[in-house]
This record gives structure tokens, sequence and C-alpha cells, in this order.
């Protein structure tokens, strides 16, 4: 089995994301993904990465990985050239499991549960949908609602209701990021007395609405330096929050270890890694309690089984990061089944049942607050013929089709 092609689709209405198909000379396909900067990654993946992949056995997927990140793309950079190896990764995978007739998850060495909670990240129909950015800053009132769950909009304005409407569909894990909008003022370096009563507000609504059935995950996006990092947590305590993500940029271990060491309360970090040697400097200095990949970003599923493995020696639970697109999720929901150490898997509600469904098929499904086993073989996903015949799709061919 050789590859013969690699293609790339991206559709203007979601710029964000890539799509990669590997192509075999079985006339077999697999399917990747991943998100940001989609010019750059296909660039990188047409004029570098494709000469070098046509040819070769689609099946040797950790002698690929090894090429594709050693010696282009460094040990700890989420930049384009991880991205586009990401996501040739994840193909690999889905076109492994394709050919051989399994799932991924059996691949990766079979299931370790038979359901997988999930926890709910609280954005909308638009967040990060085609800008690179979406904080709470500029968020404005959503005049016409795309569906009912607004729920950027909705923590932004009531959590209370919000927190009852995850638990009604069985979600009992809810993520919000109500500090953002407040760093832009001072660059993150400090926050005045009212802003944080404002960004604490709707804790206070959560759990007045539903005391502890919900765990509340609070992103910091890296947006504050450890001082007023420090500050937020220690204003938290009151509402037992489930964990603290990324408070400061993942670019001094040091200092987030003695944010943990502080925080009283866990440190989730983070999916804006690459590569286990990047996460091994976490580990060993106890900076994170909870490891946070993303497998788009990391270095795809072979580099992000690795990462996870190693944190399993260190104690740690894993929670894939996805916030970004169905492919992407698809593949974390396979690789947290597999997990011994899996925690709980991260998911959009607003983007599983708005923009993803209208995509992708063969979606996890999803009951009572937990993911049911994917039993197609490979990712078990594909993109809807509609897909390549849109008036804003932009397509890419190296290779013989």
């Amino acid at each position: 089995m050789k590859i013969k092609a690699i293609e790339s689709i991206n559709l203007r209405e979601f710029r964000n994301v890539t799509w990669i198909r590997v192509h075999a000379d079985t006339g077999v396909y697999g399917l990747g993904e991943t998100f940001y900067g989609t010019e750059a990654v296909c660039g990188y993946l047409h004029e570098t990465l494709a000469p070098s992949l046509i040819g070769k056995d689609p099946r040797e997927i950790d002698n690929i990985s090894r090429m594709m990140l050693n010696p282009v793309c460094g040990f700890n950079s989420t930049g384009a050239e991880m991205r586009a190896a990401s996501a040739v990764d994840i193909a690999l995978w889905d076109l492994a499991g394709k050919t051989l007739g399994v799932p991924v998850h059996q691949l990766l060495g079979g299931k370790s549960r038979e359901k997988l909670r999930v926890y709910n990240t609280c954005a909308g129909y638009q967040y990060v949908r085609d800008k690179q950015v979406n904080t709470t800053e500029d968020w404005s009132t959503i005049s016409e609602p795309e569906g009912p769950y607004e729920d950027l909009e909705a923590f932004l304005t009531d959590a209370g209701p919000l927190a009852q409407s995850l638990l009604d569909m069985g979600i009992t894990g809810m993520k919000i990021w109500p500090f953002d909008q407040f760093a832009v003022k001072h660059n993150g370096t400090y926050i005045s007395p009212e802003d944080l009563e404002a960004g604490l507000r709707p804790f206070k609504q959560i759990r007045e609405a539903v005391g502890e059935k919900m765990d509340i995950h609070v992103e910091l996006h890296s947006v504050w330096n450890l001082p007023m990092a420090e500050k937020i947590a220690r204003a938290l305590k009151p509402y037992n929050v489930f964990w603290l993500e990324d408070p400061i940029k993942m670019t001094n271990a040091d200092a987030l270890a003695e944010y943990a060491r502080r925080a009283e309360t866990w440190v989730t970090a983070s999916e804006n890694l690459a590569t286990r040697w990047s996460f091994r400097e976490l580990f060993e200095k106890k900076a994170t309690d909870v490891c946070m990949l993303d497998i788009g970003w990391c270095g795809g599923l072979t580099e992000a089984k690795k990462i996870a493995t190693m944190a399993e020696t260190y104690e740690l639970p894993v929670a894939p990061h996805d916030c970004t697109g169905p492919g992407l999720l698809t593949a974390a929901v396979h690789l947290s089944f597999n997990l011994p150490n899996a925690l709980v898997q991260e998911m959009v509600r607003a983007f599983y049942y708005g923009w993803y469904q209208q995509l992708m098929t063969g979606l996890p499904v999803l009951e009572n607050g937990y993911f049911n086993v994917p039993t197609a073989p490979g990712l078990g996903i594909d993109l809807v013929p509609e897909v390549f015949t849109r008036d804003d799709a932009t397509i890419r061919i190296t290779g013989d089709l």
C-alpha cells in the first residue's frame, strides 16, 4: 500500500478548519482535520509535506510521525507545520482503521470504558467560526439566535438557567471564561474590584441555581500574569470550581508550577503545547494537575497517545481539548475511550448540534451526558458530499488522483 495523493479542503464560512484526505493506491482514504491558520497549514502541507509523503506506506504511522515532527517542526511548536502534521497523522489512523475494518480506538489498544462523560464548553454557534480569536471582550447580544444553545451569551447574562439546561441533558460539567473581557484593560496585569465582582457573577448564579450538581471549569486563556491569576484563584475558592485552565502563558513551567502550588484548585494545561517534550517539563515540575492536549495541535493521535501514556506514569488524568471541529472531536473521543487515565471529554453542544452535523456524518453519539463507544471502521466519519460542491470551497490536491 502506498500514499498516492494528499488533498486539503477548506470552506470560507468555516475558515479556521482544514480537512485533509490522505489517499492510498488501494482506493481508500483517511480523513484528518486541524484548526487555525488554514492558508499557512495548506501551504506547508502541499509544498513540503506532501512530496515527502507520496509513495510511503501509510501503515507506518510511527515512522511517518517521527519524520513529520522531528526534522522540521522541532519539539514544541504548535505552528502551521505541527498542525499540518497533526492532520496528516489523524488521517493515517483513519485510513488504517478503514483498511483493517476496526475503529481507531481499537487500534490504539481497545476501549477502557463503556461510556465517556462530557462537559460543555459554553460557546455559541458563531464562536471561532469565522474569526481567529473570540474572547468575551466585544461579544454583543445575539439579535437572532441561530439555535437554542447560544451558551456564551447565556453565561454572560444569566448562567443559572444555562446550568439547569445542561443538567436537563445529563451534562454535569460546564466551562466558562467571564474574566477575559477584563484582561484587555491592563494587559492582564490588573483587575479592579468591580471587574472581579462582575467576573464572579456567573459562578454565584450557577451555585444558586443548581448548587454543587455542576462542575464549573474555568478557562483563563493565558491572558493573566501570575499575581492576577492568583488573585482570581483566591476569589473563586468559595465556588468550588473544578479546574483553572491555562491561567498564565505556557512559556514558563516554573511560574505555572508556582501557581499550581498556591491555587489550591486543580490546574489544567495545555492545548497550546505540542509533543511529549513540552508536556514532560510540566509533569516533572508538577505544574499541572490535568493534562489537556489538542490532537490537532500536539502532533496528532500518535503523539497524543504518547503524551497521555507519559501522564499516566505521573498519575495524572487526561482531558482532550475540543472547541474546534467535528473531526478533532471524533478523534479525541476515540482517544478518550482508549486511555485508562481519561477524565472527561470536552465538547461544545452548539457546535455538535449545529454546524458539526451540517458538515460531517458519523459523529459519536451523545446520550444523557455521555458519548457512546464508536463502532464504525476508522474514525467512522466523513464529510457530507455537499462540502465539495459549495461555492466557498477551496480544494487542493498534490499527487495523482
